[in-house]
């Protein structure tokens, strides 16, 4: 009886997993297979394959859309934003974890608040008219930074407590100052953490369709996710090149992907500690 428990079990699991696999893989099969298709059989986005292939989509889009100017900004977006985002959150929360005095409870639980509250655009496009910032890669990317701090925050706080303190007194006795302990001593030992944040906060930058949306008219600062303006309007519908454009953004967002679950493994083990 109890073997045949398992049985069912097992199967109900698997079952479970077919099913969500089918719900991210159908989606993304007809996105990959309507971008190779004609305007009028892309048009009505079924999952049959295309009677004739067209691959000349892809460099239309390349062409008419601007999309290497749009893949240049996303990267400077991503990439700087969540470099600075990261960097600044894991020092931040490496403080806030280490003196744990009122104050500093107090700013931890601020930092937090900002994780339930969503980015109110009116009032930020007021604001940044006011400091001369909209229009500006910039403005941009300090919104961008200032989104992510308290998920990173909140993040890397408590992994920060798995990291011994005996290794910073450690370091201070070897004669290392506050900076010299975080960047060569801690930091490291919290890769696992900070890899995963960058991870997930890259990714959000670099799908973020809002934010550039909102703070900038300019076609120069558009990032590749707003280049599907230029082929859906209320008087054009070009499906096949809105799919080919999805593609070629989702292609470095997954190669980041593995290239971080790779990283992510490696600082899982290095970053251990022997007693």
């Amino acid at each position: 009886m109890g073997k045949s428990k398992r049985i069912f079990q097992t199967i109900i699991k698997q079952v479970v997993c077919v099913v969500l696999s089918l719900l991210v893989l159908v989606p993304l099969y007809m996105v990959v297979i309507n971008s190779f298709k004609t305007k009028g059989e892309a048009a009505r986005m079924n999952l049959k394959f295309p009677t004739t292939w067209v691959f000349g989509n892809y460099v239309d889009v390349i062409q008419k859309a601007g999309l290497i100017r749009g893949f240049a900004n996303s990267m400077i977006y991503a990439l700087v934003a969540t470099f600075v985002g990261v960097i600044i959150s894991a020092m931040a929360a490496f403080v806030l974890s280490r003196n744990r005095i009122r104050i500093n409870r107090r700013l931890y639980y601020f930092f937090i608040i900002g994780l339930f509250f969503p980015v109110n655009y009116v009032t930020l496009v007021r604001v940044f008219q006011w400091f001369h910032l909209t229009n500006t890669r910039l403005g941009i990317i300090l919104v961008f930074i200032s989104s992510m701090i308290p998920f990173c925050i909140f993040t890397i706080y408590s992994f920060v407590e798995s990291v011994p303190r005996e290794i910073d007194e450690a370091a201070v006795i070897d004669g290392a100052g506050p900076l010299q302990m975080f960047f060569r001593v801690d930091l490291p030992m919290m890769k696992p953490t900070i890899v995963t944040c960058f991870i997930l906060q890259f990714m959000g930058v670099w799908n973020d369709f809002l934010t550039p949306l909102y703070l900038s008219s300019k076609s120069s600062l558009f990032p590749m996710t707003m280049a599907v303006y230029q082929f859906f309007g209320k008087n054009q519908q070009y499906w096949n090149y809105v799919f080919a454009d999805i593609v070629m953004t989702l292609i470095p967002v997954i190669i980041v992907y593995f290239i971080g679950q790779r990283y992510l493994l490696e600082g899982t083990t290095g970053g251990s500690v022997k007693g």
